[in-house]
């Protein structure tokens, strides 16, 4: 079941890239949507999850404080390590840079990079989620293949927009299309207890909220009417909670 799934984030994340190759003026309604879902799995399910796990061996304040620390970790890898591209990215770049090739080359190739290693977390977290339970693995599930259909769509547009071609754009997210089912592999080899599972889902938790949130929001918006889009986000946490309440 869980190389299943994966595989199906291997065919949303292809989805994704493919859909930005040949609808790119229709991307961010589905990044509102895609904000809302992944916004609504950390505050209608990984949450709950998390502080029912470690009620027994955690305060309540102790968890949250983890999803914290997950949401700050997210930032500085997303700032430091991921380079993820944000539509103001290119107001820092100085004219010299603008003009070099093989700098736009490189912060497209670890831009793209870093989203496949992201996807690989994806990946694990499937798999992490279903060692809790078959209904806590659907739910993740569905917010990776929601969030990997976006990833695919970022990982295109990195290369583009770093002057790349469509053909290193669509080797790129072959990459990062394969990295979720390796994800999910990898948790066959380890199994962990429950105090350890609601830390992961707390961290997990403030992953998701950055991405959503500080990610997935101001990118839907950016250069678009804000009307629309806020209504796909909103229909995005509405999806996730009714799913939710349906797997419950």
């Amino acid at each position: 079941m869980i190389l299943l799934i994966a595989f199906a984030a291997f065919l949303s994340t292809l989805a994704g890239g493919l859909f930005a190759l040949r609808f790119k003026d229709k991307l961010h309604l589905v990044l509102g949507f895609s904000a809302g879902a992944v916004i609504g799995v950390a505050f209608f399910d990984l949450i709950p999850e998390s502080l029912e796990l470690g009620k027994n061996f955690f305060e309540a304040g102790t968890i949250t404080s983890f999803m914290a620390l997950g949401f700050a970790l997210y930032l500085i890898l997303d700032r430091i390590i991921f380079f993820h591209s944000h539509g103001g990215e290119d107001e820092h770049v100085s004219h010299e840079e603008a003009r070099d090739h093989r700098t736009h080359h490189r912060r497209g190739m670890l831009g793209a990079g870093s989203l496949s290693f992201h996807s690989f977390l994806d990946g694990a977290a499937i798999g992490l989620a279903f060692q809790v339970s078959a209904s806590v693995g659907a739910i993740v599930a569905t917010a990776v293949l929601v969030h990997d259909f976006s990833d695919g769509i970022n990982t295109v547009n990195l290369i583009l927009k770093n002057r790349g071609e469509r053909r290193a754009a669509f080797k790129w997210l072959l990459v990062d299309a394969l990295a979720p089912v390796l994800g999910a592999a990898s948790t066959f080899f380890f199994a962990l207890p429950e105090k350890s599972l609601s830390i992961i889902l707390a961290l997990f938790s403030g992953f998701f909220l950055y991405i959503g949130a500080s990610d997935l929001v101001p990118e839907s918006h950016h250069g678009h009417p804000r009307a629309l889009t806020t209504v796909m986000t909103l229909a995005g946490l509405l999806v996730l909670f009714v799913a939710i309440q349906f797997a419950g």
